[in-house]
């Protein structure tokens, strides 16, 4: 049975990538890996804010049914989790970098029957301080702190674990790093300094009065992007020194995208692409002649514990409601209708207190995103004659018959998921959450 290796970045888009045609970030390794491996070039995160695209990757279910749908609560012990399932088919697991899962604080220690199975471990909850960055090792309580740059440490600690390893045995490793979410200018002196703001490039749905803004945030964003680009290469590296690259499932993805100024908006849990869309790389070299391979499957964040565990051979828990695409990448037909749900159950931070913040629906296809509030239709776009998503066709009467295809089957996809869309509140309540002033569950430390 192979290894599996899945390296998860924190709000890196999928458009920042020089495989993807950025002309300003610059990710060597990435673009190689890319050339290896099978890229998933509509991949989404239909739900995209950090705890409830993580516990979908955990548990392989959506947010209303995990009932993670904001940020700083505790994902239960329900459903059979990703590592529980690797560690019944005989897989070691480890977990090493950033949890945002257990809701007790962001710097609390977090004990093993909240885990979700993973037995490595070297985690905190959550810190956006990348220099000065605390940990807990295994079942002690005493805080430690990874030395410089967090995400650099916290791969030479996956290098060290990947060549220790008892290899007679095979082992799922997540290794998820803090950046390149913000603060962006926080990154190595070194890769912060291959940045200037005044050469940054826009995307042409940022307005001229974010501008400025945007070319700084972009600069130290992709300062971070290159950082963990070298530890990308650095984790390829030490697969092939251990002999055991070929016997090895190797992910890159990230968990939601990032605004950055585009549609004059910040951050994520918007529908917009730039938030939506995260890159997902996947290398499997058993699978021969899918070097390169580009998919335009909508593979979302349940999608990709079943697809995994598919292509391991193993079998895919009752729990699950994401789909198995492992079947299609080996050559059969794809398991969905080609497109993608995307939730907003509860605004919440940011986008609460923002323009614009509301609860909204949307479905997303290859060609065309469509977003409902409850104000009724908010989005359509034709993503082909518009890539940068700056003409909102909705209510438009050309394409008045594409609006009303889109809205069918996105109810369709909503009594699928027994999804009444109500109100924000109405979740909070049935989960019993606490909502502070500024309509999240209050950060605690």
């Amino acid at each position: 049975m192979p290894n599996v290796v899945i390296l998860l970045a924190d709000q890196w888009r999928a458009q920042a990538l020089g495989y993807a045609g950025d002309p300003n970030v610059k990710t060597p390794n990435l673009d190689r890996l890319s050339r290896e491996s099978i890229n998933f070039t509509h991949a989404v995160s239909g739900c995209p804010v950090c705890s409830p695209a993580r516990a979908g990757l955990l548990t392989g279910q959506h947010p209303l049914t995990h009932g993670v749908f904001v940020n700083d609560v505790c994902l239960s012990n329900k459903a059979t989790s990703l590592a529980q399932a690797y560690k019944g088919a005989g897989y070691d697991t480890a977990y090493i970098g950033k949890w945002h899962l257990d809701g007790h604080g962001r710097t609390a220690y977090i004990p093993p029957e909240r885990r979700q199975g993973f037995d490595y471990w070297k985690v905190l909850e959550c810190t956006h301080d990348y220099n000065h960055s605390p940990y807990y090792e295994g079942d002690s309580e005493q805080r430690l702190c990874w030395e410089g740059y967090d995400a650099f440490a916290q791969t030479r600690d996956a290098q060290h674990y990947i060549r220790t390893h008892d290899h007679r045995s095979p082992f799922l490793l997540v290794l998820s790093w803090g950046p390149p979410h913000n603060p962006y200018e926080t990154a190595p002196r070194e890769y912060g300094a291959t940045y200037a703001p005044e050469n940054i490039t826009l995307r042409p749905n940022v307005p001229p009065h974010m501008a400025q803004a945007a070319r700084r945030d972009l600069a130290g964003y992709y300062a971070h992007c290159s950082a963990l680009d070298a530890c990308v290469g650095d984790v390829s590296q030490t697969l092939q020194d251990a002999g055991i690259a070929d016997d090895t499932i190797l992910v890159f993805m990230s968990d939601h995208g990032d605004m950055l100024g585009s549609q004059g908006r910040q951050r994520k849990q918007v529908p917009w692409d730039e938030s939506i869309r995260v890159p997902f790389l996947l290398r499997a070299p058993f699978l021969k002649g899918q070097e390169g391979k580009r998919v335009d499957v909508l593979l979302d964040m349940p999608d990709i514990m079943p697809t995994l565990l598919g292509l391991c051979g193993i079998h895919v828990p009752d729990t699950v409601e994401g789909l198995d695409f492992s079947g299609h990448l080996r050559g059969g037909p794809a398991p969905s209708d080609g497109s993608a749900l995307m939730t907003c159950p509860h605004p919440f931070g940011e986008f609460h207190c923002g323009i614009g913040g509301r609860e909204y629906r949307g479905v997303c296809t290859g060609r065309y995103t469509y977003v409902r509030s409850h104000a009724g239709p908010w989005l359509l776009y034709d993503n082909k004659e518009d890539e940068y998503q700056q003409k909102n066709l909705t209510n438009i009467p050309e394409y008045a018959e594409l609006q009303a295809e889109l809205d069918d089957r996105l109810q369709r996809k909503l009594a699928v998921r027994g999804d009444e869309f109500l109100r924000g509140e109405e979740y909070v309540q049935r989960w019993g959450y606490p909502i502070d002033e500024t309509g999240t569950v209050p950060y605690t430390e």
